[in-house]
This record gives structure tokens, C-alpha cells and sequence, in this order.
């Protein structure tokens, strides 16, 4: 997923101004080309406290309606954050609005609800956390993971016109990750809805 998002970044020849939503512990750094202004939204400070990579970071927000409605950016990324955003609709149309004119929206997700993500997680994570806890690790999917990648990909389908997909798997209802390139932003629908 990493790798899948940081490709544009990489390729390109000038500096790339990128909003990073959900940074977590800045892991995603280590993936970028670092040649332009990199933003990001998380409010848990506590897990990026100490990392080697917060040098690189330009400005932090707790909220992504925190940036200055006149910043535009040349990407927008989220690895593995989307599935966990309550007001997922909100935060995608503010980003609509944040891109510049050619920008990107690039987001990579679990398959939650999916049959091989679950198979997944069930035999691995699950499984070794009933053995050291005696609990089951559904419980903390279910209230951790508040979409499914359907619901993820009808909310970008809404807000932007050219929406391209891959994943890794047998299709997307049968992957365990799915990278969403997200282009052209429907300005009007994010608008509206914002305003609502």
C-alpha cells in the first residue's frame, strides 16, 4: 500500500505539496520522494512523539477542516485510515476542495467486509490474540473499522468523477487491500455538502 502510494511522489521531477490524513506514526515517510511541503492531519500526537521522520513534517493538524481553506495540494494520501474515519464523507469533501487543479486523492484500504480480508485477519491477528488475551478480536474490528471498503469506494465515487481502483486479490471483493487513485473532484458536491 506503501509503496503503491508514494509511486507519484517518486516519479516526479519538482516538489509535490502532500496532505498525509491518519499519519499515525509518520511510517509512511519512509516511502516518500521528500521533495516538497508535506502537511498531515492526526490528532493522536502521542504516536508520532519521538519519530525520526517529524523533521520532515511542514505543518500538523488535528482536523483536516484546520487547513486554511486557501491551501491547495498537489496530493492528498491516507493509508490504512479510511476504514476508521466516522465522518468519512465530510473529510473527503474538504479534500476535494484542498486539491489543486490536477491534483490527486490517493487512498489505500483493507477490504473490510470483504470474505479474504476477514479470512485474513481471523488466522493471523485473531488467533494470536485469543491465545495471549482470551478475547475475541472482532469485538475491537467491529469499533476500530466503522466502514467497509464498499462504503469507502461509494463516497469517493460521489465526490470525484475518475475514480481507478486496484487491489490484491482476486477482485475487489475478494482482495485484502484495495489503492484508490482518485482524480478530478466534483468542487460543487463537496461544496454542498460542507455547506449542509
Amino acid at each position: 500500500m506503501h509503496r503503491r502510494i508514494a509511486r507519484d511522489a517518486r516519479e516526479s521531477n519538482h516538489g509535490v505539496a502532500t496532505l498525509e490524513i491518519g499519519a499515525g506514526t509518520l511510517n509512511h515517510l519512509r516511502y516518500e520522494a521528500h521533495n516538497g511541503a508535506y502537511d498531515i492531519v492526526e490528532p493522536a500526537r502521542y504516536l508520532f512523539d519521538g519519530s525520526p521522520f517529524s523533521s520532515l513534517v511542514r505543518t500538523i493538524y488535528n482536523d483536516v477542516k484546520e487547513v486554511p481553506p486557501d491551501t491547495r495540494y498537489d496530493r492528498i494520501i491516507s493509508i490504512a485510515s479510511f476504514e476508521h474515519i466516522c465522518n468519512l464523507p465530510e473529510v473527503v469533501a474538504c479534500c476535494g476542495l484542498l486539491l489543486k487543479l490536477g491534483g490527486q486523492l490517493r487512498a489505500a484500504i483493507p477490504a473490510e467486509g470483504g470474505p479474504l480480508w476477514k479470512l485474513g485477519w481471523t488466522l493471523t491477528t485473531g488467533l494470536e490474540f485469543k491465545r495471549r488475551y482470551g478475547l475475541d478480536y472482532e469485538v475491537i474490528m467491529r469499533a476500530e473499522h466503522v466502514n467497509t471498503w464498499r462504503e469507502v469506494a461509494g463516497v469517493l465515487n460521489y465526490f470525484f468523477k475518475d475514480v481507478e481502483c486496484s487491489y490484491l486479490g482476486l477482485s475487489r471483493a475478494l482482495s485484502l487491500y484495495q489503492v484508490y487513485l482518485c482524480r478530478d473532484p466534483d468542487r460543487t458536491k463537496c461544496s454542498d455538502y460542507l455547506s449542509v
